[in-house]
């Protein structure tokens, strides 16, 4: 696996509430972005990338023997990291509605396993076209599922940035799951909203169709967000699938 990440606070941000988090050897990539008032998004975020870590460190994650037992690890993963952060935002005032949203990416088993919560999202760039792997928690794409708007009008909702789903806002989380074979060359792209708001599909996939490093393709992905505007924190997590990646068991 080819990986390149970056985390930049933006050129309107005083602070940087996003966190990334990546573990090599478990093949395990986490992009998490904090909310909450003050300092506390950013506990939230980092909260939740330390203690995922430190879950995969005390139960190894190669354990798991098949793609249930995946799903199984991940939200087990998650609940550990909703409960920490849950505790922490009713224990301490200051702490007081803080939570985060996460995306975790596994590579085994020729697949990749996603989970999420909140609109911090994973694309896959293969064969020229970018499509979305996760699905918003949002007020704004609950309408759109709903009929309500349509995908064009979302885009320019004041509301499209209200989260419905958080780690850490409920005592319980129930995030989405998401699973695909891998192919050569594929290229995930983990990132959070201060991307994609204000980066369009067609100009990350000029990116990605340049060959260029990973570490590259972040550093250039973070460039043209804050070239655009910048308005919030902006973190990127890029990975190429190698033909060793789709032989691992």
């Amino acid at each position: 696996m080819q990986v390149g990440f970056k985390s930049d606070k933006g050129l309107r941000r005083s602070n940087n509430e996003d966190a990334c988090f990546v573990l090599l050897p478990d093949k395990v990539y986490v992009v998490a972005d904090g909310v909450g008032g003050g300092n506390a998004g950013e506990i939230a975020s980092r909260t939740a990338v330390s203690e995922i870590a430190n879950y995969i460190l005390e139960h190894p994650i190669a354990n798991t023997t098949n793609k249930y037992a995946v799903v199984n690890y991940l939200q087990s993963c998650l609940d550990e990291a909703n409960s920490k952060i849950f505790r922490m935002a009713n224990t301490y005032e200051e702490n007081t509605g803080m939570a985060t949203t996460v995306v975790i990416v596994y590579v085994a088993f020729g697949k990749v396993f996603i989970t999420n919560v909140g609109d911090s999202r994973a694309y896959l760039y293969r064969k020229g076209q970018l499509v979305q792997l996760t699905e918003d928690h949002t007020y704004v794409n609950t309408l759109v599922k709903a009929g309500v708007l349509s995908k064009e009008q979302a885009e320019f909702d004041d509301r499209k940035n209200v989260i419905t789903k958080a780690l850490g806002a409920e005592p319980t989380v129930e995030p989405d799951f998401f699973q695909l074979e891998i192919m050569k060359d594929d290229i995930f792209i983990i990132c959070t909203d201060g991307l994609y708001d204000e980066v369009e599909d067609q100009e990350i996939i000029k990116v990605l169709s340049n060959k260029q490093p990973m570490t590259d393709v972040c550093s250039e992905l973070i460039d043209r967000a804050n070239k655009n505007g910048g308005r919030d924190n902006i973190t990127v997590i890029s990975l190429k699938v190698t033909e060793e990646d789709i032989h691992e068991q």
